[in-house]
């Protein structure tokens, strides 16, 4: 069964040749950087500055579902789909134009640290409010 192709929050990207590898089609790891890409544009939605209290990744996880070659117009999407005390869990999708079909899954566990003493620390209240507006948006 094809997963939706649902996100409250969404950005288009082109292949570019350059992410192409040896075997003439994406590599794997473009992947992991398509998903940086639709993360930042959610942290974006959600006003996060940088500083102080921010995000982290601690782990992320991809599954290929059809090879990305030259040239195509992407779509990636991201979503939160849980939220901890101190952490919430993303997944994200890349819609092949070209293909007409989704391309890549992924998950990725975001956890708020706070940068000026190392540590990972709770969630602030205007993460959980931003997350829930911007969730709420899609329903």
């Amino acid at each position: 069964m094809e997963p939706t192709f649902d996100f409250p929050v969404e950005i288009a990207l082109e292949v570019r040749w350059g992410d192409m590898d040896a075997f003439a089609h994406v590599n794997n790891t473009v992947y992991f950087r398509y998903f940086e890409s639709a993360r930042i544009a959610y942290f974006d939605r959600m006003g996060m500055t940088p500083g102080g209290i921010g995000p982290i990744l601690a782990s992320t996880r991809a599954r290929f579902r059809a090879p990305l070659t030259y040239p195509d117009r992407i779509r990636v999407g991201a979503r939160v789909v849980d939220v901890g005390e101190d952490r919430f869990s993303t997944e994200y999708a890349v819609w092949s134009e070209r293909l007409s079909k989704v391309a890549a899954t992924g998950e990725g566990l975001v956890v708020a640290f706070d940068y000026a003493s190392g540590s990972k620390t709770t969630l602030p209240e205007s993460w959980r409010e931003a997350i829930g507006s911007i969730e709420a948006s899609s329903s």
